[in-house]
């Protein structure tokens, strides 16, 4: 890789696929300013990894968390070169028995907060020339009984980053990794009792060629390769699945 000394935001980074990707970005050198509501697992990376660590415990719906995020990464780290949007809700269930909020509250932190961090972060993206990585899900491609408010957050995802790519190219690179059902504490958190979340994972597991759930630093891997100009910088608009074989 060569990451070494770019500055890197990650939202959701105290956990599960954020804390694969910041692992994988202070490994290969970069210093990562890492985003999340709660302060505690967010200072533990901090103290694991002395002067490439900052942290903003925050929100990312809040308003102005943006822009405290875009200045905590520049006066820590003197600039910023990649965003990564990884910070995510999923509430699961058949429409008819989910709470129309529940869609607003998925489009607030799916679509409208990286939207939000991108606008804030691009005069510093275009003077670095510099990179986006938006994590979504294969939830945006596949039809999802069960899941569609979740799964149309996603679409719009991969929507305003093909979009974008487009609009900031040749200056800002905006990539979209799609992960399929990956092994994280979202599980317990998507609305559904024990039993519905165990059929959910029998269910992917069967679904899935590779017959197994991911796991964090192998989506880790890829946000980085992705955010590394020397392999990928010929490559924007890409909505890459790295799902064990689930949309083959």
């Amino acid at each position: 890789m060569t990451l070494d000394g770019r500055s890197v935001v990650v939202t959701g980074a105290a956990t599960g696929i954020g804390l694969g990707i910041t692992e994988c970005l202070v490994k290969s050198g970069a210093n990562v300013t890492v985003v999340g509501r709660r302060e505690q697992p967010l200072r533990a990376l901090a103290d694991r990894y002395p002067f490439a660590v900052a942290v903003v415990a925050a929100d990312v719906c809040a308003p102005g968390t943006a822009d405290r995020i875009v200045t905590a990464a520049t006066e820590t780290f003197g600039g910023l070169d990649a965003v990564v949007n990884n910070a995510g809700l999923a509430r699961f269930g058949p429409i008819d028995t989910l709470d129309p909020g529940h869609l607003d509250e998925m489009f607030a932190v799916n679509v409208r907060a990286p939207a939000d961090l991108i606008r804030c972060a691009l005069p510093l993206l275009r003077a670095s020339r510099g990179s986006v990585v938006n994590v979504s899900s294969v939830g945006g491609v596949l039809s999802m009984p069960g899941r569609a408010y979740y799964g149309a957050t996603k679409a719009a995802l991969n929507s305003l980053t093909r979009s974008l790519a487009r609009e900031l190219a040749p200056d800002v690179r905006v990539n979209a990794i799609l992960p399929g059902p990956v092994d994280t504490p979202m599980w317990t958190d998507a609305g559904l009792d024990d039993a519905g979340i165990e059929r959910l994972r029998t269910n992917l597991t069967a679904a899935t060629p590779m017959g197994r759930f991911g796991d964090p630093a192998e989506i880790g891997q890829w946000v980085c390769t992705l955010l590394d100009p020397a392999v990928s910088g010929w490559v924007t608009g890409a909505l890459i699945p790295v799902d064990g074989g689930r949309t083959a």
